[in-house]
C-alpha cells in the first residue's frame, strides 16, 4: 500500500452541520444536529472517504491521524 490508513477521526469545534462529510463518507459521517463520527468502523477501509470528507469541509473541522 501507498499510503498511509487512516486510524483516528474526529470533528473539532465549529461544525455548521452542512452535511458535506456525510455526503462523501456516509459510512463513517452521519448528521445529527452537528456531524458524528460514527464509532466502531473501521477507519482503514474508508480512508479515501474520510480524506475526501476532510478536504471538502468548508469550515476544515474535520481531523484524522494515520
Amino acid at each position: 500500500m501507498d499510503y498511509m490508513e487512516v486510524k483516528k477521526v474526529w470533528i473539532e469545534e465549529g461544525c455548521i452541520a452542512c452535511g458535506a462529510c456525510e455526503s462523501e463518507c456516509p459510512e463513517v459521517f452521519k448528521m445529527d444536529e452537528l456531524a458524528n463520527v460514527i464509532e466502531g468502523v473501521s477507519y482503514a477501509d474508508f480512508t479515501d472517504g474520510i480524506k475526501s470528507a476532510a478536504d471538502s469541509c468548508p469550515v476544515e473541522v474535520i481531523k484524522y491521524s494515520e
